[in-house]
């Protein structure tokens, strides 16, 4: 994918790797959409007394861990990229930011929970990364929204099953001191975790005797849609009946029809909630609501909004932000550290690098939903619980699984 905008070659560039091809396009989806409609927005910026002209830059993840780091190479070595951006997956988006710190350039990432990211990618609170920068909630944001729906649906002291897989989605979550199980038990509910399954998965059996061995009467997963699918399939054949199912891995997309195609594999999933049309937020640029965001992104490609849509226009608030408030925003070292002491509100929330939890990590605040039948659209994504969110509406009651 070419360069965006003017050809200014002092114009300070925003690279954009973004995935247009692959299994993650759909997450790139978003991401484009945002940086075609605030392009004409972001041509100058001004930073202190002067005015700089900015150009954007895109170019193909391919969904894959060396077509990002080709991508980042691509967009520094040829684009002369001050700043990268990128919402991407598991193993891309740590592939962005490790070679944004290999070529020093200032990188700002989300949508990936802020331990793998952190953690993950081997920094410590005493080193932490020079060049790279993240905002999202963390394993432990979500253990404690899932917990706040177990216990909206039955009460405390839940027996929950966990579907986790043995990559870095389960690993994680499982981890003894950062991950999702540890502060899921500090709440009083007691977590079965069978052996690690292989993705795709090809059969659940152990884990529903498991379950039903134990008792669970909840599970939590981290799965994806089709192998979400599989495990609902299985359990209704074997007459494994959960009254809930958690989920917070491509649950920011709305139901589509998987397996056998008797039912979306989220049909009355509940999952975390980051960003809405009915979030109480606004972009730092230029004042547009999260609903006004969500209408433009539905009347401009024809389809639902996504949640991802909120984090992907928070990117460039963070990359004006930061080129504006640079000591001198052409020097890479200056832009990283206007990023590390950044704090502004922005469409996804209030955003501050300066609080952590850890360097180079600010964090985004959740609730919880549940994907339901809908009004405007087939299914629609409820918000149930919001004592984390001030000011977000409740928009629908916890249902049974079905």
């Amino acid at each position: 994918m070419g360069a965006t905008g003017g050809g200014d070659g002092d114009a300070l560039t925003i690279g954009v790797v973004v995935a247009r091809t692959g299994r993650l396009a759909k997450l790139g989806d978003p991401l484009a959409f945002v940086m075609s409609r605030l392009e004409p927005e972001l041509r100058r910026i001004r930073n202190g007394g002067r005015h700089h002209a900015v150009r954007m830059a895109s170019r193909d993840s391919r969904s894959s861990a060396d077509g990002a780091r080709e991508a980042v190479r691509r967009l520094v070595r040829d684009e002369g990229a001050r700043i990268v951006l990128t919402l991407a997956g598991t193993e891309v988006l740590p592939a962005v930011a490790d070679t944004c710190e290999e070529e020093g350039v200032p990188c700002v990432s989300s949508t990936f929970p802020w331990q793998v990211y952190y953690y993950g990618r081997g920094a410590t609170a005493r080193r932490p990364f020079r060049w790279t920068y993240h905002f999202c909630w963390g394993l432990d944001d979500i253990a404690e929204t899932f917990a706040d729906l177990w216990e909206a649906a039955g009460g405390p002291a839940r027996t929950v099953g966990c579907l986790w897989n043995d990559g870095p989605q389960g690993n994680w979550s499982r981890h003894a001191e950062q991950g999702f199980a540890p502060v899921a038990r500090a709440r009083g509910h007691r977590l079965v975790d069978p052996v690690g399954y292989r993705e795709p998965a090809v059969g659940f059996d152990e884990h529903l005797a498991a379950f039903r061995a134990e008792g669970v009467d909840v599970v939590t997963s981290a799965a994806t849609g089709k192998d979400l699918a599989l495990f609902r399939e299985r359990a209704d054949e074997l007459g494994v009946r959960p009254k809930m199912i958690t989920c917070s891995r491509w649950l920011a997309y709305p139901p589509s029809t998987t397996g056998s195609g008797r039912r979306p594999a989220q049909a009355n999933v509940a999952t975390l909630i980051y960003w809405t049309p009915n979030h109480p937020y606004r972009s730092s640029l230029d004042g547009t609501s999260a609903a006004e965001l969500a209408e433009a992104y539905e009347q401009g490609t024809g389809r639902q909004w996504l949640q991802p849509l909120g984090l992907a226009h928070a990117l460039f608030e963070v990359a004006a932000h930061a080129l504006t408030t640079a000591d001198d925003p052409t020097q890479a070292a200056s832009v990283a550290e206007a990023l590390g002491r950044a704090r502004l509100e922005t469409i996804a929330g209030p955003l501050d690098w300066t609080a952590g939890p850890v360097p180079n990590v600010a964090t985004v605040r959740l609730s919880g939903g549940q994907w339901q039948p809908g009004r405007a659209h087939d299914w629609e994504l409820r918000a149930v619980t919001n004592r984390r969110v001030e000011g977000l509406p409740l928009d629908g009651d916890l249902v049974p699984l079905g």
